[in-house]
């Protein structure tokens, strides 16, 4: 089987060896089924999925039974694929650590919809380790597409770690810019998804994308959260993948689509658990005017909210270029500080706005995404009244460090990220 790597192993590597089981979530087809035949092949063990239905019926009815068939004289992996369409999977996964954790290691994935209809969570306490697997960031991406190129960019973006966390680093040559624009146009239009990246042919890469919204709908949607009013749900995810990067405002969606203030929360509750959106937070400290409470809107993976709006532009024909890039950025915040916390956007009630602000132990540093490097009023708005070390400017043609008050600006290409 070829394999194209994932960053996600070396952190799965050490725990291995040990006794907790390891759960790896993440949206459909982003390739959990590929890793766990790879871990399969490089250490050994045994691999099921719960979508056969003997398999599923054999776990739920006799898990005793289930598992003496994968019990070895020696201590064995089984590896258990699609594991949501289990509902007990929780509690059974549960007995089997209690009794066989000496003898055999559970490595679990479930897609979107797991641990939400399933709640795995309450069972597992101190038993597992949790772990996601997105699609691609852009730093997979270039292993997959530009090997060549990955020295490089790592050398950019560990300038940009290093910037973020205060610690002195040689402001790097920039080369191949051309290249690396190329290669993140093509990741911000067809997206991360593994299927999708490894196409090279574009009508193909559309036809993938169709059909993987279409496999969502049906299957984590229709099937595992019973949602039977696929039309209307369909139209919200247009009506968002619409106002993507915009303020969340139920109200304005609820007159919109001409659907019930709790219908909406309910299809943006199921969209933020399968991994379609991410909700970013207003940062606020003790500004009376700062936003607290409205949240913006984002993709996680801008192919598929391109599929949704069937817009596969260049991005300099984009009406929504700057929205596009707005989103490539967040998504790179997302796997450099590997979390969802800790992101933030700025906004007062006079509409002064930061596309982003970290907030990483204690210490603030807000983030731009413009297409040129020419920054404005909400910027300086901000470092006036927040008066951050270190600020970071992402641009098109800008390359360099400015002390703006107290703040040393770093303004940067988009890729370096």
């Amino acid at each position: 089987m070829e394999y194209y790597p994932r960053k996600i192993e070396e952190n799965l590597r050490k725990w291995i060896k040990r006794k907790e089981i390891i759960i790896i979530k993440g949206p459909r087809q982003s390739g959990k089924t590929t890793l766990l035949l790879h871990l399969k092949e490089k250490f050994g063990g045994e691999y099921i999925t719960l979508e056969d239905e003997e398999m599923l019926e054999s776990f739920e009815n006799s898990p005793k039974k289930f598992i003496k068939r994968f019990l070895k004289n020696q201590r064995n992996v089984l590896y258990i694929d699609e594991a949501q369409y289990s509902k007990k999977v929780g509690k059974l996964l549960k007995i089997l650590f209690d009794l066989y954790s000496e003898k055999i290691k559970l490595i679990v994935t479930g897609s979107g919809s797991f641990d939400v209809k399933v709640e795995i969570g309450k069972y597992l306490v101190g038993r597992a380790i949790y772990f996601e697997l997105l699609p691609l960031d852009f730093e997979e991406f270039i292993m997959w597409k530009a090997k060549d190129l990955l020295d490089v960019y790592i050398d950019y973006k560990n300038f940009v770690i290093s910037f973020i966390q205060g610690k002195d680093a040689s402001f790097p040559e920039i080369a191949y810019r051309k290249e690396f624009r190329n290669l993140m146009e093509e990741y911000i239009t067809y997206g991360g998804f593994p299927q999708i990246v490894k196409e090279e042919d574009y009508e193909i890469k559309k036809e993938l994308l169709k059909n993987l919204v279409k496999t969502y709908l049906e299957k984590d949607v229709f099937f595992f959260f019973n949602i039977r009013h696929l039309e209307k749900f369909r139209n919200t995810l247009k009506y968002l993948s619409f106002n993507s990067g915009s303020v969340l405002e139920i109200s304005s969606m609820c007159n919109a689509l001409k659907l019930d203030y709790k219908t909406i929360e309910n299809y943006i509750s199921v969209l933020v658990n399968t991994y379609i959106l991410f909700l970013l937070s207003p940062f606020h400290k003790n500004l009376a005017t700062e936003l607290r409470k409205s949240k913006k809107i984002y993709f996680l993976d801008s192919g598929m909210r391109n599929a949704l709006l069937n817009n596969y532009l260049p991005l300099d024909s984009r009406t929504d270029k700057g929205s596009m890039l707005e989103h490539f950025i967040l998504r790179e915040l997302i796997a450099l500080t590997q979390s969802f916390e800790n992101i933030y956007y700025w906004r007062t009630t006079g509409k002064a706005e930061v596309d982003f602000v970290l907030n990483i132990k204690n210490e603030i540093i807000p983030i731009e995404v413009k297409s040129h490097g020419k920054i404005g009023k909400s910027f300086r708005s901000f470092l006036s009244a927040y008066k951050p070390k270190r600020a970071v400017v992402f641009c098109e043609e800008c390359f360099g460090i400015k002390e703006i008050g107290k703040t040393k600006v770093a303004f940067l290409p988009h890729f370096f990220i």
